[in-house]
């Protein structure tokens, strides 16, 4: 039980959660549709990959300094993390997408059906931002 004394990882699955539950907001006002779905997918606004890192490293930079190696680790941690979401994640969400379109025109004459692949997963720059942004503010406000 010692783990649930850990602030920092407290922080940062708080920011997580915060921003999973912000994702079902952004499609209830966006799209009048109530997902529950989305508190446990990926992609999405805001992305809560990079909020969970952002605020990762902020607290370890607070904690330990800015100067340690830990912090630096956190750091370069958060960075490949976000750059997967926006970029590897993000084309294999384009490819996906393009997948299933082929598949909608070929299934469209025939009469087998497959499985959808799923589209969203990845993120747009904004939405990695947004995030980390968010990430940071809750582990700022968190002290």
């Amino acid at each position: 039980m010692e783990v649930l004394q850990n602030h920092i990882l407290i922080v940062s699955l708080v920011s997580w959660i915060i921003a999973q539950t912000l994702k079902l907001v952004v499609v209830l006002l966006q799209e009048r549709k109530f997902d529950l779905w989305r508190l446990v997918s990926a992609g999405g606004m805001p992305s809560s990959h990079s909020a969970l890192v952002s605020s990762l490293a902020t607290e370890i930079g607070i904690k330990d300094g800015v100067q340690s190696s830990i912090f630096a680790l956190g750091v370069v941690f958060a960075a490949v993390v976000m750059y997967d979401a926006a970029g590897i994640r993000q084309a294999v969400s384009i490819q996906a997408r393009i997948l299933n379109k082929i598949l909608d025109d070929y299934f469209a004459r025939q009469q087998w059906n497959e499985e959808r692949l799923r589209e969203l997963l990845g993120h747009t720059r904004i939405e990695v931002f947004v995030g980390a942004m968010l990430g940071i503010l809750i582990a700022f406000l968190w002290q």
